[in-house]
């Protein structure tokens, strides 16, 4: 498969960019690159490979879900620069 420059131009076009002559040769040069790159690696034989979607096994760095102490509403406003009954006053942001 071949990118064409008209290709390039409609893509860019799409995205409102503009290019010069230099860079849709430059852009059109690279893309067909990859796509040849690509097209090399379809030839490699895949089928005794399971289907992952990383490379290499991670782990799910969550924290683990366990009950702490909870600090009462009058302690957690005990150093607020200003309050209004139970609750902080911050400046308006609009």
């Amino acid at each position: 498969m071949k990118i064409t420059i008209d290709e390039i131009k409609h893509v860019a076009d799409l995205a409102r960019l503009t290019f010069s002559e230099e860079e849709l040769k430059s852009f059109s040069k690279q893309l067909n690159d990859i796509l040849t790159y690509v097209d090399k690696l379809g030839e490699l034989d895949t089928s005794g490979v399971e289907p992952t979607f990383h490379a290499i096994e991670l782990d799910t760095p969550y924290k683990s879900d366990e009950v702490h102490q909870v600090i009462s509403k009058e302690e957690s406003l005990s150093n607020a620069p200003e309050r209004e009954e139970d609750f902080f006053v911050v400046p308006r942001v609009i």
